[in-house]
């Protein structure tokens, strides 16, 4: 089951990004900065949504489904993780350099 909702989640998060990149912005055309025709709308410039906006909303609403259905799944008792247990702590390195001690003599014909 998590399987198949990952699959789906992804398809979805797939759709999201290409239904986005393919919208214009919203002063893309310039007679509609002046309300010059449809505006790519049924309603006129200002009222209505375009059916690609729609259908952004429809699968962001997926989307948002699909992640809080995979984080309650995962989050169950018994659930496969990518993370350990337990982590390890990290440990410190074996010497640190003497902070008093001068610095290096230049080499000699070094620019």
């Amino acid at each position: 089951m998590n399987t198949i909702l990952l699959t789906i989640h992804i398809l979805i998060c797939l759709a999201l990004i290409g239904i986005v990149l393919i919208q214009g912005g919203k002063g893309a055309e310039v007679g509609a900065a002046f309300g010059a025709g449809g505006s790519n709308t049924i309603f006129g410039a200002s009222g209505g949504q375009s059916f690609l906006s729609k259908l952004t909303t429809g699968v962001a609403v997926i989307f948002m489904l699909t992640s809080l259905a995979l984080a309650i799944f995962f989050s169950q008792p018994g659930s496969s993780s990518v993370m350990p247990d337990q982590v390890a702590p990290v440990s410190a390195p074996a010497s640190m350099p003497d902070q008093s001690a001068p610095p290096a003599a230049p080499v000699e014909g070094a620019k």
